[in-house]
Parts: structure tokens; sequence; C-alpha cells
């Protein structure tokens, strides 16, 4: 049974859409690689009304992740910037749910059904 290699490290895309920001998130989001998704997402935030999140590609998201994900949203809430997040697949949901973060967030989606209007 041939072994599927793992997931790389984070890569992302940024796609502009009027005052909509849509990273798609590939990858792991993990530490040593988090700060880059923060540093390139934070610096769309002044002119945007809203910055969702794509995490249909995420395969794995550690504690440092979700602090970039904390850090995001309270960026964007101090800049009157929405954050949502979009397909969130089983483990991710899961991690939102135990530490009590998947009622901050905005969910605008299910894992495999895209759903963002503009």
């Amino acid at each position: 049974m041939p072994i599927e290699p793992a997931a790389t490290a984070l890569t992302f895309d940024i796609e502009r859409k009027d005052d909509v920001i849509i990273v798609h998130c590939h990858g792991r989001l993990v530490s040593g690689v988090n700060n880059t998704l923060y540093a390139a997402a934070s610096k769309e935030i002044p002119g945007s009304k809203r910055i969702v999140l794509d995490l249909t590609d995420l395969a794995y998201m550690d504690s440092s992740g979700l602090g970039t994900l904390v850090r995001l949203y309270a960026s964007c809430k101090a800049s009157c910037c929405s954050l949502e997040l979009v397909n969130l697949g089983p483990r991710i949901r899961q991690l939102l749910s135990i530490t009590n973060l998947l009622s901050v967030f905005t969910v605008i989606g299910e894992h495999g059904s895209m759903i963002i209007r503009f």
C-alpha cells in the first residue's frame, strides 16, 4: 500500500474581488510558517471589508496556526473588517470546536461546497 506524501508547509494564493480578499490556504498552518500567512493577510486589511480564509486544502493546523487565526481576527475587528472562514475540514472544525473558537469565527460554507457572496 503506497504511503501518501505528507502535506507540505503552508502555501497560499490571494484573490481580490472588489473589497473582498480571499486567501486560499494549502498545506499545513504550523509553527515556523504561520507568520507568513499573518503578514500577507494583514497587509490586505486596510481597504478591505471582508477577508475570507478558504481552508479547503488546509490539511493540518497546530496551536501556532490557531494563534494566527486569532491574531487575524483581532486585527480585522480593530479595522472594521470581517474575517470569515470557509470550507473547514473535519480536523480544523474539531480544533476550533474544542478550543471554543468555532463560535467566535464566522463560518460561511461547508467543506466541499464553497459559498461566497460578493
